[in-house]
């Protein structure tokens, strides 16, 4: 078969599982073991649900996992830059599994617990060092504006390169394309990270994003 094959949907009844359901393994066509290969397994042993999940679209998912990959693994910028701009991200989308699976890492990147919690209040709560505040407010303004103000690039640039600044953008840019589709898939956190819990939306009623509670 080729990247461009088909794999049958995972329908579920409204309101009870995800829209589009991870590919079980025991449907994993040789192409798709090859393509979900250099992933970790979790601890029990299963992948994450959103690489089986992305997998249903092989040609796109074999572009996909390099570049990832290179933003998680490869950037430029520290591991706590990284996640704070990942974990507001995440915050501003609704995207419950991509918080759950970010809040680990967050914490092995030097985030405190209450550092984590605090990163849904955003850039102005009392505690942050300015250089956090300052990347908090970066994703706040490419959520809302789709560009960085003139002050906090000029802020971002003091301390960091033009290949930083350059990744600065495109990290938050992947988050929420990959948060578009976590929600829109319904992709389910899994069990292990179940107790990595959004912080409470200050968005009002219609403008919540449904499933925003983990199992999005």
């Amino acid at each position: 078969m080729t990247d461009e094959h088909h794999h049958s949907f995972h329908r579920t009844a409204p309101g009870t599982g995800p829209r589009l359901g991870p590919l079980p393994e025991a449907d994993w066509d040789p192409a798709t073991r090859e393509l979900l290969a250099p992933i970790p397994r979790d601890a029990d042993g299963h992948l994450p649900n959103v690489f089986t999940t992305l997998v249903r679209h092989p040609g796109l998912f074999r572009h996909f996992l390099p570049f990832g990959s290179h933003l998680l693994r490869d950037g430029r910028l520290p591991d706590r830059t990284r996640e704070l701009l990942i974990l507001r991200t995440a915050y501003h989308t609704r995207a419950g599994y991509e918080w759950g699976r970010h809040a680990p890492l967050a914490r092995a990147a030097g985030l405190t617990d209450e550092e984590i919690r605090r990163v849904g209040a955003g850039p102005d709560a009392q505690g942050w060092a300015p250089a956090d505040a300052l990347l908090l407010r970066a994703a706040d303004e490419l959520h809302r504006d789709a560009r960085l103000s003139a002050a906090t690039w000029s802020a971002l640039a003091a301390d960091h390169d033009e290949a930083q600044l350059i990744e600065i953008t495109i990290l938050v840019g992947q988050y929420h394309m990959v948060a578009f589709f976590l929600n829109s898939a319904g992709t389910r956190l899994e069990p292990g990270y179940a107790t990595e819990a959004l912080p409470t939306s200050s968005v009002s009623g219609g403008d919540a994003v449904e499933g925003a509670h983990g199992d999005a």
